[in-house]
């Protein structure tokens, strides 16, 4: 067992450095870094150690033999070099891991089955049978690198990736990886802040991977303990003894070493995420250690606890529009940081040079998620003169933005209570400063949809997220509500449909209710939620005057105004929209609210352009007729489904005539356009009564906008 054995360890990028000084410490013998790795030399007993102790390492190689190679022949002659029946059985299983890079054998996988096939062919030939394939946990794992023509292979002890220690029975999206987790917390000093007694507090723990690890640091357990593979444990030259020393003495460091460990507090706004913490915190045996609550990062305080390290790994806004709705939530954590944990370290993981939190750090590391190359930056929160603030105060600005949202929250609050509107508009842009509109939607609960107008480059961008922050922290001073009811977007200059582009598929519905309607809203999918609050008065006009009559509902959206029109009385409705979710939306809008012959109320996949052109030219007997037609198209479009594109100013005219010719005597036609430069072409439009209802379509909550929408009246003469 002193044999002097040459051994490989792979990590992932950035810890090749952590990673030496940790096998030196576990006992390892002129180490060297390489290519994500580290080389060095020890015994088996100290391959073992590393197996069971690295915090650090993907896997433990050892090498069997190195050389050139530049063909599959060459390779596969090669491994048939060496003894394999010194390593496993006929009758035991194997896997072939393989890479290549920069050589003239360039697929991995074919250079894989070329060891293989080297493998078996040689116990076929010695003793007529061959072993067989397992993928997962074989009993011998094989691991082949090939750089630049140059070839080793290893026997991999690990068997599987070291960061799997065992107690991740539960998991949440975009996990941090164990050996990750590990990394971070020793380049922010855990082991020093937590010998001294120091508290770790992790705000945004997701599955508690790094309270777990933190734990296990803290409290002298090694890491794979809970482990019940490795690659050795199926290789012929396992020494069984020499490894249950070493789990013993393991254990028993565990049972002395967990007393020790300071308080760890995880806490997440997310119940689910609570949920997976709690099962994973459980299958490590840290259940009577870790702390685990629900709470909105804001809401942390250091209490009594002794000062320590505050750690988070937010998330990153990888997915389109999510940037916009993550500087809020960074910028709380940097004005936590500053208030409340005065004379504490803290440390933030992050891939996005964008979400700042408005604190200068310390130092800065690079490390990698996979493939994603991030930042960990380190903070030394100072103490003050004086104690630090428990409540995060609000700038001078902020200020003024909640005393405006006072005001117009007092301002309609009688027409809210006479009306009885549940959904409405609370503020848009009336600070030049904060320029955004911020919606009110009360469901099951009050949600806030925020919608940030985009700045001018001119506008600093750390300025701009942090006017953002200040928006969201006085929303939720003044409505009292948690941080999940709030979302927030960015509001582009769009063309065409590009309001209505899909931005994700994890949103919830929430069914609201005006005027008597039933109607769903989604706040995370798209940057709309599916109803236009500035189009209420004449979806309540359309259902006052729908009784009876025959409906038409053009470029419809998710069908508001159909289903204002069936709740007043539509005989029939025609609605047509050339999106397929929002028709599917419209229809589980009326699957609310109507119960009846669904035959007396059609959906219609078409361009309404082409549609409209078709219906028209049918001859009078055979051309539909409308007692009621909405028409609010879009200010432009080009989709795929269009042969030509659409643009509301240039083709009004030709719109606006062939929805009044499928418009029945004594019928009215309402057009509405959400342009605000649009003019109306009167003079090509002269033969039909026209009146603008614009004033009488804007609701209170949009008053300090007029130009929100226009809209006119469309008469059939008698």
């Amino acid at each position: 067992m002193n044999e002097r054995l040459k051994l490989y360890a792979t990590v992932p990028g950035g810890m090749e450095g952590l990673l030496a000084d940790e096998l030196q410490q576990l006992g390892a013998e002129e180490v060297k870094l390489g290519r994500s790795g580290v080389g060095f030399q020890g015994s088996l007993e100290t391959a073992y150690r590393i197996c069971l102790w690295s915090r650090l390492a993907n896997r433990l190689l050892l090498p069997l033999l190195e050389f050139p190679v530049e063909t599959p022949e060459e390779l596969y002659e090669q491994v048939r070099t060496i003894d394999w029946s010194q390593h496993m059985r006929a009758t035991d299983t194997l896997a072939v891991d393989g890479n290549c890079h920069r050589s003239t054998i360039k697929h991995s996988h074919y250079a894989a089955l070329k060891v293989k096939d080297a493998i078996v062919d040689q116990f076929q030939e010695s003793v007529g049978s061959r072993p067989s394939v397992e993928k997962d946990r074989p009993e011998l794992r094989i691991h082949l690198n090939i750089h630049k023509n140059q070839a080793r292979l290893s026997l991999d002890l690990s068997g599987e990736s070291l960061h799997r220690r065992g107690y991740r029975k539960s998991s949440v999206p975009a996990p941090l990886k164990e050996n990750l987790a590990a990394a971070i917390l020793i380049r922010a000093g855990w082991p020093e802040i937590a010998q001294q007694g120091g508290s770790l507090l992790d705000p945004m723990c997701g599955s508690a991977t790094l309270p777990i690890e933190a734990a296990m640091m803290a409290g002298d357990v090694a890491p794979s303990l809970g482990r019940d593979y490795f690659g050795f444990l199926g290789w012929l030259q396992h020494d069984g003894a020499v490894w249950q020393q070493l789990i013993e003495e393991a254990e028993q460091r565990r049972e002395e070493g967990v007393d020790k460990i300071p308080t760890i507090i995880a806490s997440d706004v997310d119940s689910r995420c609570v949920s997976a913490s709690r099962r994973n915190i459980a299958a490590a045996g840290f259940n009577n250690v870790i702390e685990v609550e629900q709470r909105d990062m804001v809401d942390c305080t250091p209490g009594e606890l002794q000062a320590g390290l505050v750690v988070a790994n937010p998330p990153y806004g990888e997915r389109l529009g999510d940037e916009q709705q993550l500087i809020p939530l960074y910028r709380e954590f940097g004005e936590l940081l500053r208030y409340r944990f005065a004379g504490w370290h803290a440390t933030l993981f992050s891939s996005n040079p964008n979400l700042q939190i408005g604190l200068k750090p310390e130092r800065h590391y690079t490390l990698f998620n996979g493939p994603i190359r991030c930042q960990l930056s380190n903070f030394l929160l100072h103490q003050g003169k004086d104690e630090p603030r428990k409540e995060i105060p609000l700038s001078e600005g902020a200020q003024m933005l909640l005393n405006r949202l006072k005001k117009n929250r007092k301002k309609l609050a009688s027409w809210i209570k006479r009306e009885q509107i549940s959904c409405y508009r609370l503020y848009d842009a009336d600070l030049p400063e904060y320029s955004a509109a911020i919606d009110l939607f009360q469901s099951e609960q009050l949600w806030v949809h925020i919608q940030e107008y985009q700045a001018p480059s001119s506008i600093d961008s750390n300025k701009a997220g942090n006017r953002l922050f200040e928006i969201k922290k006085v929303v939720q001073q003044l409505l009292n509500i948690p941080a999940e009811q709030i979302f927030i977007k960015l509001r582009r200059k769009q063309r065409g449909t590009a309001q209505y582009t899909k931005r994700g598929n994890d949103g919830a519905f929430h069914q609201v209710e005006e005027s008597g309607c039933k109607l769903l809203v989604n706040f995370e999918d798209y940057l709309d939620t599916g109803l236009f609050l500035d189009h209420r008065p004449i979806r309540n006009l359309i259902q006052q005057q729908a009784k009876g009559k025959r409906f038409l509902n053009l470029f419809a959206y998710t069908g508001a105004a159909t289903i204002h029109a069936v709740v007043g009385g539509a005989e029939s409705s025609t609605t047509i929209d050339m999106s397929k979710r929002y028709l599917e939306w419209a229809q589980e809008n009326l699957a609310l609210n109507y119960q009846a012959i669904y035959s007396k109320h059609q959906f219609i996949r078409a361009d309404c352009m082409e549609w409209l052109t078709k219906e028209s030219e049918r001859g009078d007997e055979n051309r539909r007729q409308y007692d009621l037609i909405f028409l609010d198209p879009p200010t432009f479009s080009n989709s795929k489904r269009m042969d030509e594109s659409f643009d509301v100013q240039r083709d009004h005219v030709a719109l606006i005539r062939q929805a009044y010719r499928l418009l029945a005597k004594g019928g009215k036609l309402y057009f509405s356009t959400n342009f605000r430069k649009f003019k109306l072409d009167q003079s090509a439009l002269s033969s039909l009564e026209i009146k603008e209802i614009t004033p009488l379509t804007i609701p209170p909550d949009f008053e300090r906008n007029q130009k929100i929408h226009f809209c006119w009246q469309i008469h059939h003469a008698e």
